[in-house]
């Protein structure tokens, strides 16, 4: 492909969606791996069934939708269940981000950024020709995630604990954009900017 594909990931409650909206703003296009995920199970979707069939039959609705909330307790509950998660929805996830890449290459954009927090788990970061990793102190992001989600602490921990260390995504990333407070992320994300666009002009005069 002729255009910079960017993966944009890092711990829930980072500020992710932060640096994807200033990423937007600047011209990128965004494929969110949360939206791909709702997509992909839809009422009656071959996906939606195998969680069901993993998670349990009442994670859908009666109208046949998924129970988000009740899902994500279960998946996101220890590391075997988050796993588990991936490795059922992974796979179409990769095929529907591929094709949006492919989209957005067609549409002319110079910049698509895979915004994915289990990207390190998934075939999608062999795709990347630079990965970006938004990291911010565990305790502001247990406070966001608070404000955010409206569900208590024990069970933010609990998610929170289910992911990878901070350390683990800082070491596979090739670039970190730092969240905290006091942390400058404009100026940081101004510098991002140049750094993809200057990826996908090689590219294209490649």
């Amino acid at each position: 492909m002729k255009i910079c594909i960017a993966g944009l990931t890092g711990q829930t409650g980072a500020g992710k969606s932060s640096v994807a909206g200033y990423l937007r703003q600047n011209g990128a296009c965004i494929i969110d791996c949360d939206l791909l995920a709702r997509e992909i199970t839809l009422p009656g979707s071959p996906v939606l069934k195998k969680l069901s069939e993993r998670f349990g039959d009442d994670i859908i609705r009666k109208d046949g939708t998924l129970d988000r909330r009740l899902l994500a307790s279960r998946a996101f509950a220890d590391k075997v269940g988050s796993d588990a998660l991936n490795a059922i929805t992974h796979p179409a996830i990769t095929e529907l981000a591929r094709e949006r890449m492919i989209q957005a290459e067609n549409d002319g954009f110079d910049i698509a950024v895979l915004d994915a927090a289990v990207l390190h788990a998934s075939e999608l970061k062999n795709d990347c020709d630079v990965i970006i990793c938004v990291c911010a102190p565990a305790e502001e992001r247990l406070e966001r995630l608070e404000k955010r989600d409206k569900i208590e602490r024990a069970e933010i921990m609990k998610r929170m604990s289910a992911q990878p260390s901070e350390e683990y995504y800082r070491e596979n990333s090739d670039i970190i954009i730092n969240n905290g407070v006091g942390d400058d992320m404009k100026n940081q994300c101004d510098e991002l900017v140049k750094q993809l666009k200057n990826i996908a002009k090689e590219k294209r005069e490649g």
